[in-house]
C-alpha cells in the first residue's frame, strides 16, 4: 500500500497532453510527465484494501500494491525490480495497455482509481534514465536451441525468458525491423520506435539472436525450424476482416493496417513518402470503433484531413460503468481517446451498405443505414435495419478497422497444425504445445486478437513450458494454474 489515508489526501492526476493544435503537427508522443513529487503522491493513493483486485485485473499478475508502495517511499529501484519480476516490457504496457487493473482497483468503487498504468511508465523510465536497466546474460548455456517466429510482445517476452533459462534463442521477423505490431501497427505518437529499439538492444546484449526479413514459409523454408529443439509461434492474428459489400474494390477503400503501416515506414524512410495513403484535404470515414480505428483517426488528422468521421455498428456505450459489467469486471463504458479529441464525428448504430465509385473506379461516397440490436433470450442478438434511415456520405477515403479473423494460413498449413473454430492455432491450455511435437504457440496467434498485456503474459507462460519440455522442469515463473486455465 502507499500512504495511510493517502487516497483521501491526493486526487488522481494523469500526464497532461500537449494542445491538439501542437501535437497534430508531428508524430511524436505528446504527454508531459508529472513532477517527481506528484508521481510519488500518485503511488501514495494506493490504499490498504485487504484484497487487491487489481491483481485479478492484470493478466501478468503484476504486484501492483508492492511497487506503488515503493514509489510512495521514493524507492524507485526496488519498484523497478518488483515490476520487472512479472512484466518484461513495462515501457510498452505503460503506454499502450487499456489498464484493466485500474478498472478493478478497489479505490475505484468510491473514487478515481489509482493511476497504475502511468506509475508503471514512470518506474521503467526512471530505470532507463538512471541506467538501472542493463543486459543480464545467462550464467550458462543449456545447448538447446529455440526458434521464435514473430518479434511482437509475445515473441520478445518468450525470447527473453528462454534466453534467461540458458537456451540459444533465435527470433525470426518477416519485416525489416523488429517489434511486430508495436513497430508498424502502432502509430509513433502512441509509441515512439526508439522505445522499442532500446529494449531490443538489451535483448541482443543478453544473447538473443534476431533475423529480420525472414518470413518463415515464404523466403525461409519451414524445414529450417526442424533444426531447432523447439519452436514458438508468436506471429499474431494479422488476417484483417473485410467488408464484403458492393463497391468494396473502389480505389480509396483500404485496410486500416495498410494505412498505418505505410505511414510509420515513411517516417523512417523518406523514399517511401510517396507510398503513403494520404488523407490530406480529404473526407475520411473510419469504419470500426476500436483502438485501430482511433489510430486511423489520429493519423488522418496529422495528415490534414478535411473531415474525419467514425462509424460503429454497436450502440454507444454509457459514459459511466454499466450495471451489466459491475466492478471489478472490465466495464462497458464509452472510451474517448486522444485521437477522438483531436477531431472526429462519431456515429453509432450505423451499418455500411455500399461503396459508391465514379467511372474511374474511385470512391466518392458510401451508403449507410441505421440499425438496432434485437435481444432475444437464448438466441444471438439480431441486427435490425431501420426503415427509411438510408443515408449517403460523401468521402474520398475509407479505412476498415474491423479487427482480425486470426493468423495468416501459410504456417499452420505447412506445419500441419490444428486450428480452432476461429482459425487460431490450437494449443493445449496446460502447456501451450500444438498438435505437433516441439511446436508451441502464444499470443494472438493462439488466443485471437487481444491486448498487449495478454501477449506478454502468453509469451512468458509459453517460455516456462518450452523450458520444461526441453529440460524436464523449469524455474521460469508460471502463474497460478487457475489463471492459466482461464486464459
Amino acid at each position: 500500500m502507499g500512504e495511510l489515508g493517502g487516497f483521501k489526501k491526493y486526487e488522481r492526476k494523469q500526464e497532461i497532453n500537449n494542445a491538439v493544435a501542437d501535437r497534430v503537427k508531428n508524430y511524436k508522443e505528446f504527454t508531459a510527465p508529472l513532477s517527481l513529487e506528484e508521481q510519488q503522491k500518485q503511488g501514495s493513493r494506493c490504499m490498504d484494501c485487504g484484497i487487491p483486485f487489481c491483481h485479478s485485473g492484470c493478466p501478468l499478475g503484476n504486484l501492483i500494491p508492492d511497487f506503488n508502495d515503493m514509489v510512495h517511499k521514493g524507492e524507485w529501484r526496488k519498484a523497478l525490480e518488483i515490476l520487472h519480476s512479472t512484466n518484461n516490457f513495462p515501457e510498452f504496457t505503460g503506454r499502450l495497455c487499456p489498464a484493466p487493473c485500474e478498472k478493478a482497483c478497489v479505490l475505484g468503487l468510491i473514487d478515481e482509481p489509482v493511476s497504475i498504468e502511468n506509475i508503471e511508465k514512470y518506474i521503467v523510465e526512471k530505470g532507463f534514465e538512471k541506467g538501472w536497466i542493463k543486459a543480464k546474460r545467462p550464467s550458462y548455456r543449456s545447448g538447446k536451441t529455440v526458434a521464435i517466429v514473430g518479434s511482437g510482445p509475445a515473441g520478445l517476452a518468450a525470447a527473453q525468458q528462454l534466453n534467461r533459462a540458458g537456451h540459444i534463442v533465435t527470433v525470426f521477423e518477416r519485416e525489416d525491423k523488429l517489434g511486430g505490431l508495436l513497430r508498424y501497427g502502432i502509430p509513433n505518437f502512441k509509441l515512439e520506435k526508439e522505445i522499442i529499439d532500446r529494449r531490443i538492444k538489451i535483448l541482443e546484449e543478453e544473447g538473443v539472436n534476431f533475423r529480420t526479413n525472414a518470413n518463415i514459409g515464404v523466403n525461409i523454408s519451414v524445414e529450417e525450424l526442424k533444426e531447432f529443439d523447439a519452436t514458438v509461434l508468436c506471429g499474431g492474428a494479422t488476417q484483417a476482416r473485410n467488408l464484403p459489400i458492393p463497391g468494396s474494390d473502389a480505389k480509396g477503400v483500404h485496410q486500416a493496417m495498410d494505412f498505418l503501416t505505410k505511414q510509420t515506414k515513411a517516417l523512417f524512410n523518406k523514399d517511401l513518402e510517396n507510398d503513403i495513403i494520404n488523407a490530406k484535404d480529404k473526407d475520411v470515414i473510419v469504419i470500426g470503433g476500436g483502438d485501430t480505428g482511433s489510430d486511423c483517426i489520429g493519423t488522418s488528422n496529422r495528415h490534414g484531413a478535411k473531415s474525419v468521421t467514425n462509424f460503429e455498428i454497436m450502440p454507444k456505450p454509457p459514459e459511466t460503468r454499466s450495471e451489466k459489467t459491475p466492478w471489478p469486471f472490465w466495464p462497458l463504458q464509452l472510451k474517448t481517446s486522444s485521437s477522438h479529441e483531436e477531431g472526429c464525428d462519431r456515429n453509432w448504430l450505423i451499418n455500411t451498405k455500399e461503396f459508391i465509385k465514379n467511372e474511374k473506379g474511385e470512391l466518392i461516397a458510401l451508403k449507410t443505414v441505421e440499425v438496432e440490436w434485437k435481444i432475444i433470450p437464448g438466441e444471438r442478438p439480431q441486427l435490425i435495419e431501420k426503415e427509411g434511415s438510408e443515408k449517403t456520405w460523401p468521402c474520398d477515403l475509407v479505412f476498415l478497422a474491423l479487427g482480425f479473423t486470426g493468423p495468416e494460413q501459410t504456417l499452420p498449413e505447412k506445419l500441419g497444425l490444428t486450428q480452432d473454430v476461429r482459425s487460431n492455432i490450437k494449443a493445449s491450455i496446460h502447456n501451450y504445445q500444438t498438435n505437433v511435437q516441439g511446436i508451441f504457440t502464444a499470443g494472438d496467434m493462439r488466443r485471437g486478437q487481444s491486448l498487449i498485456v495478454w501477449a506478454i503474459s502468453e509469451g512468458r507462460q509459453a517460455a516456462h513450458h518450452v523450458d520444461a519440455y526441453l529440460m524436464g522442469s523449469s524455474t521460469l515463473p508460471l502463474k497460478d494454474s487457475n489463471d492459466l486455465l482461464s486464459a
